[in-house]
Formats: C-alpha cells, structure tokens, sequence
C-alpha cells in the first residue's frame, strides 16, 4: 500500500496500490538491438483501464488440475530426456518480501540441443521424444515452486549476424485473476552469450542479475542434478525484470 486512511474507508471493493519501480530501472519497450520490439512496442501512450469483477476474480486452479507431474519436464513419453538434469526453484515474493501463495508458474524452454518442440523452430538440431520443454506448478504457502527438468541448449535466432541467445527458460506467472499475467526469462549464471544479446542487454545494468539464478551446491542432488535457485518478486525496487508492459514492469 501507498500509504494508510486515518478515517474507515467507504465501502465497497478496495484494490492495493503499489509503488512503481523507477523509470531508470526500467526497461525500454521498445529496443533497437532486439529487432522484433520494433513491430511489438505500442505507438501510442497505453490507456488505463478500470478494474472490474473480471479482471480481480482469479482464475479456479483446482489441486486436481496442476498435478505433481507437470513439474517434472524430464519424462514425457514414457521415457527419460536427453541432457544435463537441473532442478529449478525458488519463492514468488511481492514487494515486501511476502511470499505469494498459489500462484500458477509456467515453465516453457527449448531442449538440450536447443531447439524447441515448436512447428517454427526448424533448425537443424535434433528433437527429443522425451522431452517438450512444458512445465507448471501451483507455489505452496510459503510461495515456492520447483522444477526438475534439463538444461537448455543455446540456439541461433536471426536477430544479427552470427546470433546466439543464452541458456534461458520461460516463466509465466498467473495472479490473481487472467489478466494479471507476466512473463519472464530466467537465465543461467556466467553464460558467455550474455555480451551479444540484446534481450538481456535491455535489462539496465543494475537489474540484470535479478534475470539470472544463482547455482546451489546445497540443493543439488549427489549424482542426479544440478540445482538452481531464482526468485521472483513481482513488485518494487527488487523487481524482476518481466517483458509485458503493465504497470512499468521490464522487458
């Protein structure tokens, strides 16, 4: 909350508000250097829009829904994917450090080749059976989540010459309602792609390690997987770098 009423306030339906992040910390929609922002970045100024039942009535998850398999991306088929195992985890956390409780986290990534199980994406590296890159999972009470699935390969994406995108797997986080959603990148620590490419590199410098997880020898699984944790806040100075535009959240 911005701040507190001294008087009880009128009654009827009352909607947090947040601080916003400064504009310095915030990336540009659109970016020179990430080509296809120049067809996806608005031309116009965006237009608030007020919030009615739709849009702060969440979405009916259900337990029965999201089950414990979905979170293993590493057996699909009825066989084991090709590749480096890791597990992936962390907290989703608002701006003061609260965990987030029953939040859908999604996961979407390319293989261990690095190539994604898309009819686009026709590179010639080889597809896995056993692997289609999906995940989610529902966080718990104290707004963890985790993941056990494979490491994903670098892949070449036309942007520029010669160009490479680094190691990273999609997030997408539902609130509340359907129309609280965003979508992230999680990256892998001391990747030597990160230099040429320009989606990290929109990221202001200050706040790109908020993109990229930190490796856990705690958490790793002595002779299964790899562990690596990330968190992701969703409000105020230690935001996490999203690409949708709402309310001044980051590429």
């Amino acid at each position: 909350m911005t701040g507190t009423t001294p008087t009880a306030p009128p009654p009827g339906l009352h909607l947090p508000r947040y601080v916003r992040e400064e504009a310095a910390a915030r990336t540009p929609v659109a970016f020179p250097d990430y080509r296809s922002t120049g067809l996806r970045a608005p031309l116009r100024t965006p237009v608030d829009l007020p919030h009615r039942l739709t849009e702060v009535t969440g979405p009916v998850l259900g337990e029965d829904r999201v089950l414990p398999t979905d979170a293993d991306l590493t057996w699909r088929n009825g066989g084991e994917a090709i590749g480096q195992r890791i597990l992936v985890y962390g907290r989703v956390l608002d701006s003061d450090g609260r965990a987030v409780p029953g939040a859908l986290v999604e996961v979407w990534q390319a293989n261990a080749s690095g190539r994604y199980r898309h009819v686009v994406d026709n590179w010639p590296a080889p597809l896995d059976p056993h692997f289609d890159g999906l995940g989610r999972v529902v966080t718990d009470s104290l707004g963890r989540y985790e993941f056990m699935t494979i490491k994903p390969g670098a892949y070449p994406w036309g942007n520029h010459h010669n160009a490479w995108r680094p190691a990273h797997i999609h997030f997408s986080l539902f609130g509340r309602a359907f129309t609280q959603r965003l979508v992230t990148q999680m990256y892998f620590p001391d990747d030597p792609l990160f230099g040429q490419d320009p989606i990290y590199n929109a990221i202001p410098p200050a706040a790109r390690y908020r993109a990229v997880s930190r490796y856990s020898l705690d958490r790793t699984q002595d002779n299964w997987a790899l562990a690596f944790e990330w968190d992701i806040v969703l409000r105020g100075t230690d935001q996490t770098p999203f690409e949708t535009e709402d309310d001044g959240d980051v590429a």
